[in-house]
Formats: structure tokens, sequence, C-alpha cells
């Protein structure tokens, strides 16, 4: 595999977290959540990585990728991680 091959297999695999982050921050500050401590940014890039390490466990536990199991873990895992970073336990 090249270079470019195994560039594009990461950023697919990456992609799932990326998408589903950014929806999780717009969304929440379109709904008036508050944002906490962090700025948009921030919460993003926090959100993104749980969603990489939901994504990384999924493929080492099956040993594939694209598992719809391991999507809704990773929907499940971004959802809890946007709710704490709002502080939605505040109401």
């Amino acid at each position: 595999m090249g270079p470019l091959a195994l560039l594009n297999h990461a950023l697919n695999f990456m992609a799932p977290a990326a998408a589903v982050a950014a929806v999780l921050v717009v969304c929440a500050r379109l709904g008036g959540a508050k944002s906490g401590s962090l700025g948009a940014w921030r919460q993003f890039a926090v959100v993104f990585v749980v969603g990489l390490v939901v994504l990384a466990g999924g493929l080492v536990l099956w040993g594939r990728d694209g598992k719809m199991l391991t999507y809704a873990a990773l929907v499940v895992a971004a959802a809890t991680c946007q709710w704490s970073l709002s502080r939605g336990w505040k109401g």
C-alpha cells in the first residue's frame, strides 16, 4: 500500500468522528447550549478525539472498521461528551 492509499484510508477512518463532532458542536451552539469553559474549536477537538478512540476500539474489538455497532457507540460517546462539555446536567 502506497503512502497516498494509506492517507486515504486514514482520512476515511477519521471522517465519521469528524462529521459527528462538527454536527454536535454546531447543533449545541444553535440550540443555545452553554459553551462551558471551552470554545467551539476546542469542543470539536475533544469530541473528535473521543470519537477516534471509540472507532479505534471498535477496530481492535472486531478486527475491522465500519461496523454499525461501532458507529452507534460513536454517536453515544460523542453525544455524552458534548453534553458534559456543555454542562447539560445544569439544565
